[in-house]
Parts: C-alpha cells; structure tokens; sequence
C-alpha cells in the first residue's frame, strides 16, 4: 500500500487553496515516451494509483518502463458514524495526492504508442478525474 513512512504532522487541515489553477511542476514527460496526463482536477487515493499500476502492467504484460510520477502523501481524516460532536479529529481513513489539470501521473516507454495508450485508457477508468494521453513529439 502506498502511503508514507513519515510526515511532519499526524493530521492536516485541508487546503482549498490546493484544488485551484493548474500543475506547473509534473507536467511535462520527463521519463517515458508516453504519458498519462490529467485534463481533470481532483483527489487520487493510493488504492486508485495502485490499481491503475495493475492494470497498466496487465496490457503491457511487463514489457517497457514504467514511472509513477504522483504519490499519496496527503492524509485524510474521518470519524466514526453516529459519533458525538467534538473530541478532536477523526482517525487517518486514507491517503490521497492532490492532482491539477496538466499533471502527468503515468510514464511508459519500451512500447509501442497503440499498447501505451490501451493501457493508459484503462488505467483512466480507475480514476474519478478526467485524463489524456500524452506523447513526448509534442513537448520536444
């Protein structure tokens, strides 16, 4: 599971200011030849990363590199149901990583362009924001 070994704080408060404008760093390719790049804004989950990793690996069938360029490092908190106001904040429910529109999530290279892009629609079904294919010709 993805998530890490340690933080400077247990616990954050959620940053609104987090979720506006779009990804200046992470959004060019900087390994791969093929990148998976998000068109939409939104939180990943580790278990959304991870399965998307499988289902990459699946369609490649463990040909080519693969990089993941996001990593969950955000936690969030929840309370149990039918719990009382107050008494401070909820336990870690899970880990997520904060992505902008124009953020790569997924490298590959060692493939051709039609098996890259099988995997990286698939790969796209496991996520809840919006994403596009994107190819190293058009950023060189």
């Amino acid at each position: 599971m993805l998530m890490p070994k340690r933080t400077k704080y247990r616990k954050y408060q959620r940053n609104r200011n987090g979720l506006r404008g779009t990804a200046y760093r992470g959004s060019k390719l900087a390994f791969g030849d093929y990148g998976m790049k998000a068109v939409g804004r939104g939180e990943v989950t580790n278990k959304q990363i991870e399965a998307a990793r499988v289902a990459i690996n699946r369609v490649l069938k463990h040909q080519g590199k693969i990089w993941i360029r996001i990593f969950p490092d955000f936690p969030l908190t929840k309370k149990p149901a039918e719990t009382r106001m107050g008494k401070g904040k909820g336990s870690i429910e899970k880990w997520v990583a904060v992505v902008k529109p124009g953020r790569i999530l997924y490298e590959v290279s060692g493939v051709n362009e039609e098996l890259a892009k099988k995997a990286f629609e698939l790969a796209a079904q496991k996520f809840n924001i919006e994403m596009k294919f994107a190819k190293r010709s058009e950023w060189v």
